[in-house]
């Protein structure tokens, strides 16, 4: 036996507890853990994870980026040709109106010219209709600032007043917002 070492117990010691010099063991009977090494490894995984947050939080700032970007090209490009399905649709009857125009050139009876044109006509308001384009009806309507603007007032129509009498120029509207708005003349409301 080791002179240091004692077989009795240290004074406040637990008499049921063995006493060791190397102190305190875990149910394993080995030294326990020091409270400074639990402490240093809670912190290096706290920190490990702080740092793998920290990275995924990263390339989700990155790929929200890539996303914003792509979106904005996607939508510029889009705002750029969209007009093109109407340009398509468009050309053919450009096409018939130029080859009327040709055939004008040479054409005795202007009867066949009309009825070309008339039919360049039709084919662009099928066009219109298509891409939801579509006239608004003035003739015999109630003046509607909101669909029409008056180029004059005609007095002394058996019309009542303002209504529209003649359209100048076609009005136009896309689904419910107006294009364009038909240039009318509208009957005067009596003289006072």
């Amino acid at each position: 036996m080791n002179p240091t070492e004692s077989t009795e117990p240290h004074p406040g010691a637990d008499p049921a507890e063995p006493t060791h010099a190397g102190g305190p063991t875990d149910p394993s009977g080995t030294a326990a853990d020091d409270p400074a090494d639990a402490l240093r490894r809670q912190v290096e995984t706290l920190a490990a994870e702080r740092d793998s947050l920290h990275q995924k939080w990263m390339i989700a700032m990155a790929d929200l980026d890539n996303y914003r970007r792509r979106a904005r090209k996607e939508a510029d490009e889009a705002r750029r040709f969209a007009v093109l399905p109407l340009a398509e649709d468009l050309l053919p009857a450009l096409d018939n109106l130029q080859r009327a125009l040709e055939a004008a050139k040479t054409a005795t009876d202007a009867s066949q010219l009309v009825q070309g044109v008339q039919m360049v006509a039709r084919q662009f308001d099928e066009i219109l209709g298509r891409h939801q384009i579509t006239p608004i009806e003035a003739l015999g309507k109630p003046f509607d600032p909101n669909l029409h603007r008056a180029l004059q007032q005609i007095p002394g129509s058996d019309q009542p007043p303002m209504t529209v009498l003649m359209e100048y120029e076609r009005g136009y509207q896309m689904h419910d917002r107006v294009v364009r708005p038909s240039t009318v003349i509208v009957a005067a409301p009596p003289a006072s």
